[in-house]
């Protein structure tokens, strides 16, 4: 390791003390739980910072906010796995004892044989999960390809059903929209316009913006008719309307992104430094 190294090492860890003795004291004491939240402060804020850093350049403190963090979040979604899915959902369908021990309801089979365990076909997930395991051991590491090969096509089957709906036919659906809303004649139009936005005329250009933008928007991927005169008019249309469409959906994950910045400097500013209220 590099001289450099150490000693900014050794800085970071100074200040880092420093700045967890002035955080304790601003606590308003030495007692233990003002120390242990004084530190709990400071090494989000390292951490926090070590993230940040990585718009320098990559760096070992980055590395290691980093892993602990996949690491931390690995453990924690081990671990809501475990009680909410084998103890919450598997082992009062299985066991009796084991329901007891864990203290959770347990939940017969009514249609269970006296001579079979009950809810027998609970247990073959816990196959399927033992098989997913033997990935771990380099001679059994073949096995787990059957396990995986059945979850994901299952998951891929029950999500085709619940994407065609959500996605597909509720967006077909919404492109359905009358072109004419409450139309009473044009006097009538005229006479009641209003640029209100639950209005007769807003709500009839919006739903020609929809039926304009959704058909120049298939023009353009029609490719057996040459793109020319109209038909090209609407083409061109229809690439605006999906650039459009791509930089809203890009804009609004900048914002929820920033949104998160925004939340890391307040932490930083106002929990740590305080020099903001």
């Amino acid at each position: 390791m590099r001289r450099s190294t150490i000693i900014i090492m050794v800085v970071i860890f100074g200040l880092f003390l420093v700045s967890w003795i002035a955080k304790s004291v601003a606590l308003a004491g030495a007692e233990m739980h003002n120390i242990w939240h004084g530190f709990l402060i400071t090494f989000s804020a390292f951490l926090t910072l070590a993230i940040l850093s990585f718009l320098y350049r990559d760096n070992p403190f980055y590395k290691f906010a980093e892993h602990l963090f996949v690491g931390v979040s690995a453990a924690y979604w081990m671990s809501m796995g475990f009680w909410t899915t084998i103890v919450g959902n598997l082992i009062p369908r299985i066991s009796r004892g084991l329901s007891d021990f864990f203290q959770v309801p347990h939940i017969p089979d009514e249609h269970a044989l006296y001579f079979l365990p009950d809810n027998v076909s609970f247990f073959i997930p816990v196959i399927l999960g033992i098989m997913l395991l033997l990935r771990l051991t380099r001679k059994l590491g073949w096995v787990s390809a059957w396990p995986l090969a059945f979850i994901v096509g299952t998951t891929a089957g029950f999500n085709l059903v619940r994407y065609l709906r959500s996605d597909f036919i509720e967006q077909v659906s919404s492109t359905f929209v009358p072109l004419l809303v409450d139309w009473q004649g044009t006097g009538s139009f005229l006479s009641h316009l209003s640029l209100n936005a639950s209005g007769q005329f807003v709500t009839m250009t919006g739903n020609w913006v929809i039926f304009l933008g959704v058909m120049c928007g298939l023009v353009y991927f029609f490719f057996s008719k040459e793109h020319k005169g109209i038909f090209g008019v609407g083409s061109r249309l229809g690439i605006w309307i999906l650039m459009v469409t791509f930089g809203a959906s890009f804009g609004y994950t900048v914002m929820g992104r920033i949104s998160l910045l925004v939340g890391r400097l307040t932490f930083l500013f106002r929990d740590w430094l305080g020099l903001i209220s």
